[in-house]
């Protein structure tokens, strides 16, 4: 099918090389009969002169292998969709905003073009276009982001009667990404996340309601009535409801809707309603809406989604290999619980959309002034639905706009800094996050040319680990933008390992204000023996060892990637390390021993001349840690990252602890460590050493930690309590007891120093030992 804009395009002779081209691509055999339209007198001629056997016609016939019309009459239109099926190939043009009044009621259902050419995709609007000369590229114009379509006539159908929209209780549904032009939002909470979404594709109408038991959920009914009535063009009511479905089939016999339950689909049916959870129907579906059936399908994605964390969703999730083409894709993440007010037909220019949003994005790069409402609430939405939508499998219009994206993302990115902040609500911070999704997107790097051109080191990890999930250092930074090739063992594909590259896991998306971008380590699933990988902002790099995995020592030969001023107790030599290895360019530092990782910025330890002391230091402090919580060795080593800006406070716990850049002398200054303490680092270890079974959140939670702050600064530093930490000593402690005690004791107020205080109080009284029973 070749469609024009405007029927008089197929009756000009400057149209002439294009319309030989067309015929020529609609059916390559000279020989075609070719049947041209009565109103297309021009065009006889110019396919005549072509040698094309061409036959004036009214009406399409018999023994045709193209067929060329104009868009204004469709009685036919059944006829000439067949043909098309079955190998004909259709030329058709029309002129169709001027018809926009006459068919106000449903433009894209009911002007007669439509009826034709939206079997494959392609609809007239009422919008008009622009006049000139425009050139002919190599590649393929670009797809247009948008159009002004309102859809407000489709929510007041869907919408009829509803005011609220009750997705509480136990069902958790996910958030939709509406990505067709076609497509818009049913159902929206206030943080823009859609779980009602609505499409039209080809002839037929699609609705995704993204948990399958809101389809006979009492407080939606008069939802899902509208939505049958709206799916069933010509009100055919022959519906037909999948076997998984028994409640909602129960829901549409009480109503006096007759339908039939099947367990796959069937001809001659209007409506089709079956969950998101197969896509053995994928190709009859696709085929049933877009010659006029109304599609109803329900499900959530988030629990596929846990159960195969190495495939994404967008992808592989069986209910968007269905969607994906209809403008509709299920996500992964999900959408909180509770009673949304329903949209308000007529305030589309309120809504978010996601295309809407990316061509007013692309408008505001233009521009040096703040984001306008209500583009600037759509900020958090749109980040999250361009870093799925760059996700999205290729297909001429998506990759087309994906490029377009890439291209302009590419050509604005920011910087952010401790010196000079960025935002977080800002379009600059809208960049940042674009950027890094982007970028993994559309940036591989070439596996046969690293390969060729790049130098090897091969590094040695250790692919045991009764832990969690363990970082395992390669010793190598990948710079920014550049790309290397991993190259694994057989044993260890799709054996759930990754390659990491960058430290910095801290998302920083919910900062007011971001010193650097919010995302800036990127993982790879080892799914094949040669693993490509490449980072917009480079980073350590590091193998991810999957939890109690145990294929022992394996080799790891890494192209592209440089050494990094690395020191590992008991292999680098304290000589190399003064003379060379702290030199070494790479901007990021590891120091390594049994137990513990520091992971710093490399020029916060040029100056270190002792790292060995250093780390016998901290062999001592990661013993009394261990001793503490009657535990023989740590499963994986504890790491700190210091970096620019955390997610949460000055300091938080977690694989790795997140600190500040500036604490990094608590860390490293050996001097500093033992004059000082280190109370807060010390802290957050202890975080890690919490258990439930003997925890009582929340009072607890920021009390027991410090009772490794206070054994380490005892036992190792040989710092007292009351030295330790200005809240420990004894007029603290005790004008804080009476405090506590006056006020009733009540428990709400026993946390953190106060809480912290009864544990005091038992070691004072019994020593440690009965803690590290408890503990152990």
């Amino acid at each position: 099918m070749v469609v024009t804009a405007h029927q008089g395009y197929l009756n000009r002779d400057e149209f002439k090389g294009f319309l030989n081209n067309a015929a020529c691509w609609l059916s390559p055999y000279s020989e075609a009969n070719v049947g041209v339209h009565n109103t297309l007198q021009a065009l006889v001629h110019i396919l005549s002169e072509s040698g094309y056997k061409v036959q004036k016609t009214s009406t399409l016939t018999q023994g045709l292998s193209v067929f060329c019309t104009d868009g204004y009459d469709d009685q036919q239109a059944e006829e000439i969709i067949s043909f098309v099926r079955e190998g004909g190939g259709l030329l058709i043009g029309a002129l169709a905003w001027d018809s926009d009044n006459f068919y106000q009621d449903n433009f894209l259902h009911h002007f007669p073009g439509n009826k034709i050419v939206s079997v494959c995709g392609v609809h007239f609007t009422s919008d008009y276009g622009e006049k000139g000369d425009f050139c002919v590229t190599k590649n393929m114009p670009q797809a247009p982001i948008n159009t002004n379509y309102k859809f407000s006539a489709e929510q007041k159908s869907l919408l009829n009667g509803v005011s609220q929209l009750d997705i509480s209780g136990p069902s958790v549904p996910s958030d939709l990404l509406l990505h067709g032009a076609l497509s818009f939002p049913v159902g929206l909470n206030e943080d823009n996340q859609c779980f009602v979404g609505a499409a039209y594709y080809g002839k037929g109408r699609v609705v995704v309601v993204t948990h399958e038991s809101y389809l006979s959920k009492p407080e939606l009914k008069q939802l899902i009535l509208n939505t049958i009535s709206w799916l069933d063009i010509g009100h055919q009511r022959r519906i037909a409801v999948h076997e998984n479905l028994e409640d909602f089939a129960e829901l549409l016999q009480k109503e006096n809707i007759p339908c039939i339950k099947i367990s796959s689909i069937v001809p001659k049916l209007s409506v089709y309603c079956c969950d998101s959870y197969r896509d053995t129907e994928a190709k009859r579906i696709h085929q049933f809406v877009a010659e006029g059936g109304g599609l109803l399908i329900a499900g959530q994605a988030w629990w596929w989604s846990s159960q195969n964390p190495t495939l994404d969703a967008l992808t592989h999730y069986p209910g968007n290999k269905i969607l994906n083409k209809f403008g509709i894709s299920i996500l992964a993440s999900t959408v909180p619980r509770g009673i949304y007010r329903a949209i308000v037909p007529g305030e589309a220019i309120e809504q978010y959309h996601f295309l809407r949003a990316l061509r007013q994005l692309e408008a505001e790069l233009q521009k040096d002034t703040e984001l306008p409402p209500p583009f600037c609430t759509w900020v958090t939405k749109l980040t999250r639905d361009v870093t799925a939508f760059l996700r999205l499998p290729a297909s001429p219009i998506i990759s087309s706009i994906q490029s377009q994206l890439v291209e302009k993302i590419e050509m604005y990115i920011p910087n952010a800094s401790e010196m000079w902040p960025i935002s977080n609500c800002s379009k600059e911070a809208l960049l940042l996050c674009l950027a890094h999704e982007s970028y993994n997107v559309t940036h591989v790097g070439d596996e046969s040319n690293i390969l060729e051109t790049e130098p090897s080191i091969t590094v040695n990890i250790d692919a045991t680990n009764p832990g969690g999930d363990a970082w395992r250092s390669t010793g190598l930074y990948l710079a920014p933008r550049k790309a290397a090739v991993l190259e694994f063992p057989v044993s260890v594909v799709q054996q759930g390992f990754w390659v990491q590259v960058g430290c910095q896991t801290d998302d920083l998306s919910a900062k007011e204000m971001l010193h650097r971008a919010p995302v800036v380590v990127r993982k790879i699933h080892v799914d094949c023996q040669k693993v490509a990988v490449s980072s917009l902002w480079g980073g350590l790099l590091y193998v991810i060892v999957r939890a109690d995995s145990k294929l022992g020592p394996i080799p790891v030969r890494v192209y592209g990637a440089e050494p990094a001023p690395v020191y590992i107790k008991g292999q680098t030599s304290p000589d190399s390390w003064l003379h060379s290895v702290r030199k070494l360019p790479a901007p990021w530092a590891e120091l390594v021993t049994e137990n513990i990782i520091l992971t710093v910025p490399s020029d916060a330890v040029r100056s270190l001349t002792d790292p060995e002391s250093l780390l016998s230091y901290w062999d001592r402090i990661m013993g009394a840690i261990a001793e503490l919580a009657a535990i023989e060795t740590f499963p994986r080593p504890e790491r700190f990252v210091a970096d620019v800006q955390t997610s949460a406070g000055w300091m938080h716990a977690g694989y790795p602890i997140m600190c500040h850049e500036e604490s990094v002398k608590e860390l490293t200054d050996l001097r500093h460590m033992q004059k000082n303490g280190m109370w807060g680092p010390i802290h957050e270890l202890g975080h890690n050493q919490q258990r439930k079974e003997w925890e009582f959140p929340p009072h607890t939670t920021e009390a027991t930690c410090n009772l490794w702050s206070v054994y380490v600064h005892e036992m190792v530093l040989g710092i007292p309590r009351d030295q330790a930490h200005p809240d420990l000593q004894p007029e603290a402690r005790r004008s804080r007891l009476k405090a506590y005690l006056q006020g009733g004791s009540k428990l709400k107020n026993w946390e953190v120093w106060t809480a912290l205080e009864t544990y005091l109080q038992l070691q004072e009284g019994f020593g440690w030992e009965p803690f590290k029973s408890l503990f152990g």
